[in-house]
Parts: C-alpha cells; structure tokens; sequence
C-alpha cells in the first residue's frame, strides 16, 4: 500500500468528512459579507498607474522614488483623490535626454508635410479623448467648464501648430542681396534637443503651448511638468503614444523642477533651454547653468505665462526661437 498522504490527510482532516456533500457543510449566512461593507459581488475598479513617458514608453522612475498628488474627486473617475506619481532624478533625465539624441535625427529628416500629419493626428486623437483631459483637468482643480474651455484650446493649438509645419520656412528663410558674382541663400533648420519646463497652470494649455513649437521645428525634447497638476500631462502622453509621433521626441518627466531643471541646463547634450516658471531662483540657475556651455536658454515669468491662454501664447516667434540659421553661398556663373 502506498504511504503518500493526500493534502486533506496532512491537513488533519478526516477524508469522509472531505467528502460530504457541499449542501452537509457550514455556509456563512448570506448577510454575513454586509455586516462589515463589504460586497463580494462588487466590481473593482482599476485605478491608473501613473508613469513617465520616455522614448516612446511609460517607465517608472529609476530611483523608485513617488510624490503624492492630490486632487478633487470627479463623478465617473476611477482614480482615488491621492495618487502617487513618479519622482524623476537626475538619472532619469539623462535617460531622457539619450532617448531624444537617438530621435532627434530621424524626426528632423522626415518632410515638413508629415510632421505636421502627424500633429494633426494628435489634435484628432485629443478630441476623441477630450472628456478624458476635461476629467483629468477637474482633478486637479478646474470647474468643468474652464477644463472643457482648456481641452478645445489645446486642441485648437494642436491644429495651429500642425499647419505651420510646412508653413514657417517660406516665412523664415530668404534670398540674401549680395554684392557679387553670387547668391546668398539662409534658411531654417532644427537645433537639437531642447528642454522645456512647463508652465504649472495652465496644466494642459501650458504644456502643449511650450512643447508643439519646438517639435514642429524638427526638434525633439525633454519636458518637465508641472508639479501640481502631474495627472494630466501623463494622460496626454497616452494621446502621445497613439498619434503615430515616434519614440523619443517627446520624453515628459514628472517630478521637482528645482533638481532636474539646473542639471538639463549642465547637460551638453542640450542644446538649448526654454523655462516657465514664477521661481526666480529656478529661472536664475537655469541661466547660469546653462552659460557653462553656451546654451541657448529662454526664462518666462508669471506675467507671459498668463498670456498663454490667449493668441500671445502662439505665433511664428515660438518656433523660430528654436531654430538655426543655415547661410550658403552659391556662384552665379558665367
């Protein structure tokens, strides 16, 4: 006879009384789940995992670091009132900046045409998620009218923004008058990697109004969102990974932009800065950083961030600041 001992034989229990009949066991009495709130039968909602978007893929940070952000509750919203999100280090923003250095090149050699297809992708893709960024918006403190006011001006700039794509070097470049046997021709081209620091309000406006500039230049770039509104530039990454841009050029990091923001300046890497932000003492370390390797670096203080909202926070001088002067000189000939 085999001396293997069944689970139930281990367990201490007899084996006919194992095998009784469901019906013979003890049943809790149906009540019984109710008495301490809890319904078996409920769903579980599935809350966000709030992450970093990086070289086209949501990643936590390295240092696994988190900050809390609070946030009102909205009806219909699986989220909690306090989530925690990523807080990025200095390692993770020179993961971001390698991630834009390996896209920089191909996104700078694809037609002006296409990029702005592809910004237009975005704008459609915004749309269908609009009720989306409304919900996110009110969560971090926005009535539901000024969110859906913010979410048709972030996509009405996502439009503005793609239709300059092909637009801005017949405005930019120009035929030089030359007094000799040739011509002199400048025009536009991309600078590199650029780091922003967007605005903290407003969340969603801010941060397209800083970010489409620079990329329908033929840029790529490392954004730092603000801090008090996080969950919101997360759920535009998402619109981000489904509008066909490819991997690299946008690379958001939440977190401080008081630790990231001086150490993108040092970065060489980076080729210029643009920096909104009411911290002076921020503004102030990112030009002097930023001067160690004749970095070009743009500082913005409360009052232009107020214009953001209106027409002032768009136009053709955002993506010029961003772009290289190519002069080349050509024989007429004989």
């Amino acid at each position: 006879m085999s001396t293997r001992r069944t689970t139930t034989e281990r367990l201490g229990i007899h084996a006919a009384e194992a095998d009784a009949p469901h019906e013979s066991r003890a049943v809790p009495h149906a009540g019984a789940a109710d008495l301490d709130g809890f319904d078996p039968a409920a769903r579980v909602p599935v809350n966000k995992a709030y992450k970093m978007y990086v070289g086209g893929a949501f990643v936590r940070s390295e240092s696994g670091r988190y900050f809390q952000s609070r946030g009102a509750g909205v009806a219909g919203s699986a989220d909690p009132d306090v989530v925690n999100v990523p807080r990025g280090s200095r390692k993770d923003a020179r993961d971001a900046v390698l991630a834009a250095k390996n896209a920089v090149d191909g996104w700078a050699a694809r037609t002006a045409y296409n990029r702005g297809q592809i910004l237009y992708r975005l704008a459609e893709v915004m749309e269908s998620r609009r009720d989306e960024l409304a919900t996110s918006l009110e969560r971090g403190g926005r009535d539901a009218e000024q969110a859906a006011r913010e979410v048709e001006g972030a996509i009405d700039r996502a439009v503005y923004y793609a239709g300059f794509c092909d637009k801005y070097q017949a405005l930019v470049a120009s035929l030089n008058p030359v007094a000799g046997p040739h011509f002199g021709f400048s025009w536009p081209e991309p600078m590199g990697v650029v780091a922003v620091v967007a605005p903290e309000r407003p969340a969603l406006l801010g941060l397209l109004s800083t970010v489409l500039p620079v990329i329908a230049g033929g840029n790529t770039c490392v954004v730092v969102a603000g801090s008090e509104d996080p969950r919101t530039a997360v759920v535009w990454c998402e619109c981000l990974a489904t509008s066909d841009l490819p991997g690299g050029v946008v690379n958001l990091l939440t977190g401080q932009a008081s630790e990231m923001a001086p150490h993108l300046a040092k970065h060489r890497e980076v080729v210029a800065m643009d920096v909104w932000s009411a911290d002076a003492d921020l503004r102030a370390a990112a030009e002097r950083e930023g001067s160690g390797n004749v970095k070009r670096v743009r500082t913005h203080g409360p009052d232009e961030t107020a214009r953001m909202a209106s027409d002032a926070g768009q136009g053709l001088g955002f993506i010029e600041r961003f772009l290289e002067t190519k002069t080349v000189w050509h024989p007429v000939g004989v």
